[in-house]
């Protein structure tokens, strides 16, 4: 069974940055993957993911703050968040398919993705 375990979250200032890092235990790194967030209160949303080829899908609230990026050698997902807002303040999760696709169309689908990792929290003061 894959694990998938997530690092860099942490507390930052509104307009500050964070670097999360979600890595495999697996060689099935070549599958989709995404991250995911659940700010409190609220229901799990699709952040950024991408495909097996490397195209990106990102929420319309993340656009152009936000980049996903995968090193398949090092089987590393990283999400870089630029000028984080207090809307950004959630529990983080990275997410893993069941098998690789192509396409970016279903990549927010959260019943797609068979493994999740237990979750980072990104807190974003105004």
């Amino acid at each position: 069974q894959v694990e998938l375990v997530e690092s860099g979250g942490g507390s930052v200032q509104a307009g500050g940055s964070l670097t999360l890092s979600c890595t495999a235990s697996e060689d099935t790194f070549t599958y989709c993957m995404g991250w995911f967030r659940q700010p409190p209160g609220k229901e799990r949303e699709g952040v950024a993911a991408i495909d097996t080829r490397g195209g990106t899908r990102y929420a319309d609230s993340v656009k152009g703050r936000f980049t996903i990026s995968k090193d398949n050698a090092k089987k590393t997902l990283q999400l870089q968040m630029n000028s984080l807002k207090s809307d950004d303040t959630a529990m983080y999760y990275c997410a893993q398919w069941r098998n690789r696709c192509y396409g970016t169309g279903n990549l927010f689908r959260s019943d797609m993705y068979e493994v999740w990792g237990q979750g980072t929290q990104v807190t974003v003061s105004s």
